[in-house]
């Protein structure tokens, strides 16, 4: 599996259509993905998926790729392309404002988008901080969080 060292993104951009069917491929998954992961975390720190409280798993699952696939980064790997995508969760805007999702997929190469395969979704555990003290659970991040290499 590629490490941050090994990979090479590029700079943040809008999707171009390759990515959007990239991403419809296993839109399905992810969503599956969402729902699953917030029922984990749910039991074990509610914190991670606090900005989805109270919302239904139809309401948080509620994003298409067309209007929501908002910014894309893609690296180069020997085993195809790894896409990571920021996706915007329309039923979240509370007082950090808009929600969001990171997304990591990927594309082996030589086959169109009939092999994506979705990898993970992206979730802060327990960032520090000055004192050490774990402070923030995120899986919905703001608009202002970085779409970075994750490897979860």
């Amino acid at each position: 599996m590629a490490s941050t060292d090994e990979v090479n993104l590029t700079a943040p951009h809008t999707p171009h259509e390759r990515a959007i069917e990239a991403f419809n491929h296993v839109l399905r998954e992810i969503k599956l993905a969402v729902i699953a992961l917030r029922r984990n975390w749910d039991i074990h720190e509610p914190r991670m998926w606090s900005r989805a409280a109270g919302l239904s798993d139809v309401k948080l699952t509620t994003f298409t790729i067309e209007d929501d696939l908002v910014e894309i980064r893609t690296g180069a790997v020997s085993y195809g392309t790894i896409i990571f995508g920021k996706i915007r969760i329309p039923a979240v805007n509370d007082e950090l404002g808009e929600g969001f999702i990171h997304v990591r997929i990927h594309d082996p190469p030589n086959k169109g988008e009939g092999d994506v395969m979705f990898h993970s979704i992206f979730t802060m555990e327990g960032k520090r901080d000055a004192d050490g003290h774990p402070h923030l659970w995120r899986a919905i991040q703001v608009k202002a969080e970085p779409l970075e290499f994750f490897n979860e």
